[in-house]
């Protein structure tokens, strides 16, 4: 930075707008904003998954050492009435861990989608923010592509594609949701 030149304005001026006010400029503080507040959800709850997930884990491995324990038991009397009683419930909670560990899975797809949309605003802040490249259509070109090259499923590319050839993002976000749906439901449980 030049001596003659004062550092960039941070934080809105649109209360008391004066010469230096610039839409672009409030535009870029909303985008910063709100890739930051994507980003700070997912390290808040990164942690509190992460201790899930580990717990889940270990109660599957648990779960198993039930159920080999509940097998060697034998099948009369009393000790076999409670063996196919426990096995129930083993098998029941056992379902159940696994159910979480899926929704675990779920989860982690979610936060990386979030990372990719927080890492797209921030590049589209950075080119709002920048005047030489602001009006350059190549920059925008450059920007989707990359945009486009951070989904990982043919149905975010669909998604990405429809949007650009002029579906509107409501329908588009509508179709993406229904084929995710489809998909997840063909997910077999453990």
């Amino acid at each position: 930075m030049n001596e003659n030149t004062s550092p960039p304005m941070r934080g809105t001026s649109a209360h008391m707008p004066d010469l230096n006010w610039s839409q672009v400029r409030e535009t870029v503080l909303l985008l910063e904003l709100a890739a930051l507040q994507i980003e700070a959800a997912m390290k808040d709850s990164h942690s509190s998954v992460e201790v899930l997930t580990q717990s889940f884990t270990t109660m599957a491995g648990y779960m198993q050492q039930i159920g080999s324990t509940l097998h060697a038991l034998p099948d009369e009397g009393e000790a076999g009435q409670a063996k196919s009683e426990l096995l129930a419930v083993s098998s029941n909670v056992s379902g159940m861990v696994h159910q979480a560990i899926i929704a675990f899975q779920f989860y982690d797809k979610l936060v990386q989608r979030l990372a990719h949309v927080g890492h797209s605003l921030g590049d589209l802040s950075d080119l709002v923010g920048d005047g030489r490249r602001l009006f350059n259509p190549g920059e925008w070109v450059d920007l989707q592509s990359r945009i486009r090259a951070k989904y990982t499923t043919v149905e975010e590319v669909a998604m990405f594609d429809a949007v650009m050839h002029g579906v509107p993002v409501e329908e588009a976000v509508e179709r993406f949701m229904a084929e995710m749906k489809e998909k997840d439901d063909d997910i077999e449980l453990f």
